[in-house]
């Protein structure tokens, strides 16, 4: 069999990559911490490097050991990284 498989139903578009991952910096303030699911959720102003406007958002923390110490209403300097739709904090800074 040849390895040519676009023009068979249900393969249009697969040989497209995914979105190449993005990184960008940000500074806000925590509005919420979970420890169980290492969520840390930031009220943020823009992030032009990831295409981002001012909002509020949960980050997943890589690693979770990123919210040792932080507490809600503190204002933090961070690193994201985006994949697609989803982001993950990889860095954080208090301000």
């Amino acid at each position: 069999m040849s390895g040519d498989m676009k023009g068979m139903p249900g393969m249009t578009g697969m040989d497209k990559k995914a979105p190449a991952a993005k990184t960008g910096h940000g500074v806000g303030v925590i509005t919420a911490i979970d420890p169980q699911t290492a969520k840390l959720t930031i009220q943020h102003g823009p992030m032009p490097a990831v295409g981002w406007p001012a909002m509020t958002m949960a980050f997943k923390a890589n690693p979770p050991t990123l919210l040792r110490g932080l507490q809600v209403g503190q204002r933090i300097g961070f690193d994201v990284m985006t994949h697609g739709m989803a982001a993950e904090i990889t860095a954080v800074r208090p301000q």
